[in-house]
């Protein structure tokens, strides 16, 4: 069941590398900043996709988030893609949370359903809900 909204944020994707064509194999970063259960923060991550005959992608990523106070929460996630107009990308997925941090200790263990959205000039957008 999908429970209350973990975060929302907005980026730029920063750097895109071709790590294979035999399968379509691209790595992606970006970075990025909201809110995490209310409380900002600026986040960075890097993920791989690889291409399916179909044209979909099935993506792989990691990477952090910094709240305004200093403590941090690390991710990694995992998400099935496909292409939009003008290289827009759409992904949905599930992401997987570990934290040190006391105001944010819920988000230990916890599985949020994400939705990513990369529009063709590389700005983005991420929404994350939990599942319970």
């Amino acid at each position: 069941m999908i429970g209350n909204q973990i975060s929302e944020t907005k980026g730029k994707r920063i750097v895109r590398r071709v790590l294979s064509t035999e399968p379509p194999t691209v790595e992606v970063s970006f970075e990025d900043s909201g809110h995490v259960y209310g409380t900002p923060g600026t986040g960075l991550g890097t993920y791989t996709s690889v291409m399916a005959a179909d044209g979909s992608m099935m993506g792989q990523g990691q990477g952090m988030i910094m709240t305004q106070d200093g403590e941090g929460v690390s991710w990694t996630g995992t998400g099935i893609g496909k292409f939009g107009q003008g290289g827009a990308v759409s992904y949905r997925g599930m992401l997987f949370f570990k934290t040190t941090s006391q105001k944010l200790a819920q988000l230990n263990n916890a599985c949020g359903a994400f939705e990513y959205e990369v529009d063709a000039s590389g700005n983005t957008v991420s929404k994350v809900w939990e599942w319970k």
